[in-house]
């Protein structure tokens, strides 16, 4: 059994080779050699192959928030808010988050599994020896790609709940399509888009980052390369919770009640 102390050694050690992945990532990503068609198939990897995941999940956020929200409301005689509280909660929060941690589930997964797989088996080692850079190839082109992606993908998983939620709407008490989305965008100001979906460039910097870290650094086997891939979901799901409370604090704090 490890002693405490080595298990903390362990945990700095972990730390300190993690904040060196990053910071490398952040003096080369503008560097060259840039990997742009590999930067296109990373974009569509992570965006149009998502585009199905995150419509279901979209869609299945609206229509199960409008059926849970309705019955509160109506003891309220407040049913005519319906379409506000629905665009503030998916837009602010439901949509970001939800969005982000079912593409961390999807990409981190596959981004450890298939770089890890490469380190294995000894190809990353093959590209250093040809003189090229993988670190670009590999890392850096997933990384940007997240970033990119993650905003367009919550945008997109925001629309599909709000016509969840319309759809709902029409079958329960059919209300007009004019009085839905007139209600629920007056409800929205502009801050509410760029800020709480710009958050989500940091949500994809941390499943890039993560996933792509973890897969580079594996050690050992295949069975290594499948906790790889189980620690880069379980870390970027967790890292993008404490990123979301530490991100909304601080517009509170920088801009005020958002």
């Amino acid at each position: 059994m490890p002693s405490e102390r080595s298990i903390i050694t362990q945990a700095f050690a972990e730390v300190g080779l993690c904040s060196e992945f990053i910071a490398t990532f952040f003096l080369r990503f503008w560097r060259r050699p840039f990997e742009g068609r590999e930067l296109l198939r990373q974009m569509d990897d992570v965006g149009s192959k998502s585009f199905l995941l995150t419509g279901v999940t979209g869609f299945a956020i609206g229509i199960v928030l409008a059926m849970q929200s309705r019955g509160t409301l109506m003891r309220f005689g407040a049913e005519a808010v319906l379409p506000s509280m629905l665009a503030l909660s998916v837009v602010k929060e439901i949509g970001p988050v939800i969005t982000s941690l079912v593409l961390a589930g999807r990409l981190g997964a596959g981004m450890g599994a298939e770089i890890g797989s490469m380190r294995v088996t000894e190809q990353i080692e093959a590209l250093e020896v040809a003189a090229l850079k993988p670190y670009h190839y590999l890392v850096i082109t997933r990384v940007l790609a997240c970033f990119i992606m993650f905003p367009i993908l919550t945008l997109w998983t925001d629309a599909i709940a709000l016509t969840g939620g319309y759809l709902e709407s029409i079958l329960a008490s059919g209300m007009d399509y004019r009085i839905y989305f007139s209600t629920a965008f007056e409800s929205l100001r502009f801050s509410d888009i760029i800020i709480d979906t710009g958050k989500t460039t940091i949500f994809g910097l941390i499943v890039g980052l993560v996933s792509c870290y973890l897969g580079f650094n594996v050690r050992g086997g295949t069975r290594e390369v499948g906790r790889a891939a189980m620690k880069a979901v379980v870390m970027s799901s967790l890292l993008i919770l404490i990123a979301d409370v530490i991100i909304v604090r601080l517009s509170i704090v920088l801009f005020g009640s958002i």
